[in-house]
Parts: structure tokens; C-alpha cells; sequence
């Protein structure tokens, strides 16, 4: 169920209700911004299941915390539906939205920071640890979620780069628009995320794992 979008209540919704849910979200995502705009409950319920499947990687993948991935996402799309008029049309609307759920991540991981700072694992000091070859990968590296080390050892600037880039294929110009930075500065993430995930690569081939050796192909995949 939507929550509600004044105070993330479940919407309870009768039969004819959910059936102009289902007839509504045949209507694009511009219409349903301008229902929005008039506060109508059944426009934003339809946006509310347009963008939450494809937020909830983004926000996974760029912060690192599960915990907080339904937060960020209720957040995000709360301002949509508090501020619809804050949408300028100089973008796609998925751009807009990507850039407001990327802006609440990075205060979650600000958030998350400052309540476990005694936790808080540096993620240069991980990457100077991977590009050292005669370091030990077995106790760094779960061979089983070794995707998800590799995306750990990058800023989360650079994962929200690799996110946009490879999962949800958007080309640069519109990365720099939903992270608010040149195109150049998203080349730049992206090259020096490459370097980090091709070190991790050959550091674990380098430690002698062998099982899993198929979750290389992916990994790979984002560097090559």
C-alpha cells in the first residue's frame, strides 16, 4: 500500500478507488505531476508505484544502508507530492526525482554517520587496503556479496555514478543534472571508480579465491 502523502499513513482504498488507481497510471508521469499539483490522492498513489521500484536500487546501491532505504524513498517522494510546483521542466521528471532521492541519501549517510561514528569504516583506508597486493582479501572480502564489497569500497559519489551509468543507463549530461555537478566531475568519478573496482578485481584474483570466480563477470563489466 502508498503511504499517505501528509502523514505516511497506509491509503485505504475501496474497489472503484483501486480501479481508478489502475486507470490512472495509464496516464503519463507529466499529467500525473499536474494532478499532483491539485492534491489528488489517486495521481500521486500511481506515481508513488511508477518510481519506488526503480528508487529503491538507486537509494540501495548509493547508500549502503537497508535500513534506511524506505525512509529516503518515503522522503523523496513526500517532497513530490509537497512541492510538486518545484519541477522547472529543464529535465525529464525521472531526473528530478532521481536528484531530490540522491539529496536525501546523502543526508541518511550523514545521518547514519553521525549516530555510528565508532562504526564507521573509512573508505579510503578499505581502498588503500585493496590496492595492496599482499593484503589478506579473505578477511576483507565475503566471497558470496562480492558485488556488494566492491561498491564498498567506493565514495558514495562515485556509486550513485556507477548506479545511473550501468543499472539504469543514463548517459553523463543527465547524471550531472540529478548530482548537481559538471559533466566532467561525473567522467572524473567514473574513471576513478573504474580504477578502484579493476584493484579489486585483481587483488581478489590475486588472493587465490577461487569460488565464486563467475561474480567477476559483472564486476569486470564496470570497468571494462
Amino acid at each position: 500500500m502508498v503511504k499517505h502523502p501528509n502523514k505516511l499513513h497506509s491509503v485505504t482504498t475501496s474497489s472503484s478507488q483501486q480501479n481508478d488507481t489502475f486507470l490512472i497510471m495509464s496516464i503519463d508521469e507529466h499529467t500525473l505531476l499536474e494532478r499532483i499539483k491539485t492534491s489528488d490522492a489517486s495521481a500521486f498513489e500511481a506515481f508513488y508505484k511508477l518510481y519506488y521500484p526503480k528508487l529503491y536500487p538507486f537509494v540501495l546501491r548509493t547508500t549502503r544502508l537497508a535500513e534506511s532505504v524506505e525512509e529516503v524513498i518515503q522522503d523523496t517522494l513526500l517532497f513530490v507530492w509537497q512541492h510538486p510546483d518545484h519541477f522547472n521542466f529543464n529535465s525529464k521528471i525521472s531526473t528530478w526525482v532521481f536528484g531530490i532521492a540522491y539529496n536525501k541519501s546523502l543526508n541518511a549517510i550523514s545521518k547514519h554517520r553521525r549516530h555510528h561514528s565508532d562504526d564507521k569504516v573509512d573508505i579510503d583506508e578499505l581502498a588503500d587496503v585493496l590496492d595492496d597486493p599482499y593484503a589478506d582479501i579473505e578477511q576483507t572480502v565475503e566471497t558470496d556479496d562480492l558485488l556488494n564489497c566492491a561498491l564498498d569500497v567506493l565514495s558514495t559519489e562515485q556509486r550513485a555514478v556507477i548506479e545511473l551509468t550501468f543499472y539504469d543507463g543514463l548517459p553523463y549530461h543527465e547524471i550531472a543534472q540529478i548530482l548537481d555537478c559538471p559533466e566532467n566531475t561525473v567522467k572524473t568519478r567514473m574513471f576513478h571508480a573504474r580504477k578502484k573496482l579493476q584493484a579489486f578485481v585483481t587483488n581478489f584474483e590475486i588472493s587465490k579465491l577461487h569460488t565464486n570466480q563467475h561474480v567477476l563477470r559483472p564486476l569486470r563489466g564496470l570497468y571494462a
